[in-house]
Order: C-alpha cells, then structure tokens, then sequence
C-alpha cells in the first residue's frame, strides 16, 4: 500500500541547517545567470498535472527547446527530493512526467515539501517565487489562477495574485484561465498594484481565446518595449511585484469561441448540479473542456503556452542586450 505523503520522512541531508533547503540551480543556469545569460523560468505543473502521458514529456523538451531556439536558456523549476531545483536535466525532466506521486507545489507547500523530502510540480506561484529568488527576471506559463466565478459566495481566488503583488519578476501568459472571472481578476490586479501590459493587443486575452473580451491600458509591440517597462519599474523603485505580459494565442490556434462558450456554459451548470465546490471546480470544469471540445482545447492551450515561452526568451535576450 503506498505511503501518505505526509508519513514520508525527510530526505537524508548532506549537512544540518538552512543551506540543506537552499535551491539547487543546475551548472547551465548557474553558469549564465553568472555571466548574464538570457534565462527563462518554466513551471513544472503543466508536465506532471496539465498533459497525457507520454506527450507531457515531448511537450516539456520542446518547450526548453524553444527557450534555446531563441537565444535563451530554460530553467524548468521542480522539488526533488526535498530540494528545489531550477534547471532539470534529462532524467529529471523524466521523473516529473513520468512519476504519478508527484504533487502539485503552490509557494505555500514548499517548506512543508521540503521538510519531508517530497517531490514536487511546481504552480505559477511557486515557479514565479523561486525563479525570482535564484535571479532570473522572466517567466513563462499558459495562464495565470485568478479570481473564481462567484467569489461572493466562496472567497475563491488562487494564491498566485497576491504572490505576484510582491514577486519581481516579468511573467508571459495568455490573460487568465477562461473558467475564471475574468473582469474580477483584472480588479484584482488593479488593486494589488500588479501592471498588466498587453502584447500586441488591446485586449486581455482569454487563455483558450485571443481575446476574453476586457481590455487592456497598455499595449506593448516588441520585447524592446517591454524591457523599457521593465527598466522604467527599476528606476522608480517603489514596491516590488511583477509585470504581466499577456500574450493573445492566435487567432488560428484559438479555440472556436462559440464551442468554448457553450460547452463552457454546460459545464458550469454540471458543475452546480452535482454540488462540485471549492479546489474540485478547476478540474472539473478543465476535464469538460478537452472531452466536450474533443481535445480542441488543450491544443490551444499548447499553442498558448508555445507562443508565450518563444516570447519571454526573446524578452529575456532583449534585456540581456540592454545590460
């Protein structure tokens, strides 16, 4: 019968002390971060948690190398063994998409993680956290958690708002994840202080969608011009958080919007039917989407995510350039 996670023990330590939970940073990032390198950070939920089996892993290897493609280099950011690490190699890669038992890490689990010598998939706010921390300045995901529907009632909103308000670090996504509220997540933003930039776009993109509909203030054309946001933020000092490039899919690779709303409707009167509340909403709705689409929109979800992390390597070269 398999262990409880929580029963596990730690993982043996090389020596006592804070520096046994320091992250691990692989030679290759080490190496540019030292010499000023173009890094770019890759979360780790989308291999274990967000892809089929065996194509999580293509899909892993073809993002880092379209970090590489672009003058970059890919740090995809896991816990393993109780040790958070920031740039996987080969096997590592294999174990986080492989492996089952991997969990799903927010920044709230790391230490409870790390003391139990667990392993672990790393969400945005956990990447975002320990990217920033290890000095990487870019970050690229599909879309970010937001504010859920009818926050009113449950006070539903993902941890990675608020991690953001308080993390430097210039994350690329497209918008937010259309099951959300899109409108309240953008409020939200607003409120935390969090700037949102569009790319090439007006209007916030919708995930699946190229455009959610809500607009943006600001609208960026090249990643020449993010980086003189980037660099306006250092200047004025002031709290630190990060920068939100979202990013629109294309149009071809969109999910069709009158399928996504129609199945996205049925799914949420599913949803309240059959009493399904709190953490157990995202899947559900996510798992409706690709049976209900026939698979049409975890392709646009990889579209997404394509366009985005081909983005923050060109951010990144561009701000290597600008040093």
């Amino acid at each position: 019968m398999p262990q409880n996670p929580s029963d596990r023990r730690p993982a043996p330590r090389d020596s006592p002390g804070t520096n046994a939970y320091e992250p691990l940073l692989s030679a290759e990032v080490r190496a540019a971060l030292s010499t000023g390198l173009p890094v770019v950070a890759l979360e780790s939920t989308i291999i274990a948690h967000g892809l089929p089996r065996p194509r999580n892993l293509s899909v892993a290897r073809e993002l880092e190398g379209l970090v590489r493609s672009a003058g970059a280099v890919p740090a995809t950011v896991a816990v393993l063994d109780g040790r958070a690490r920031i740039g996987l190699d080969g096997d590592q890669l294999e174990r986080v998409a492989g492996d089952p038992a991997v969990r799903k890490l927010g920044h709230r689990d790391l230490a409870p993680a790390l003391a139990a010598g667990a392993d672990g998939a790393t969400t945005v706010s956990a990447t975002a956290f320990l990217a920033a921390r290890a000095g990487i300045g870019v970050f690229a995901t599909g879309g970010l958690g937001g504010v859920h529907r009818e926050w009113a009632e449950n006070q539903d909103e993902s941890a990675d708002l608020r991690l953001l308000a308080r993390t430097g670090i210039t994350v690329v996504c497209a918008g937010v994840k259309s099951i959300l509220d899109v409108p309240a997540t953008l409020q939200r933003l607003e409120t935390l202080g969090v700037p949102v930039v569009g790319y090439g776009t007006g209007h916030f993109p919708g995930f699946y969608l190229s455009s959610s509909g809500e607009p943006v203030d600001w609208t960026v054309h090249s990643p020449e011009e993010v980086v003189e946001v980037i660099r306006a933020r250092e200047a004025l000092g002031g709290p630190v958080g990060a920068l939100i490039v979202a990013n629109p899919v294309a149009e071809r690779d969109q999910l069709d919007p009158v399928l996504h709303d129609r199945v996205l409707a049925q799914a949420l009167d599913a949803c309240r039917e059959r009493g399904i509340s709190g953490q157990g909403v995202t899947p559900f709705l996510l798992d409706q989407l690709t049976r209900h689409t026939e698979g049409a929109s975890l392709e646009a979800n990889l579209a997404a995510v394509r366009g985005n992390v081909t983005l923050a390597a060109r951010i990144a070269v561009a701000a290597a350039d600008a040093r």
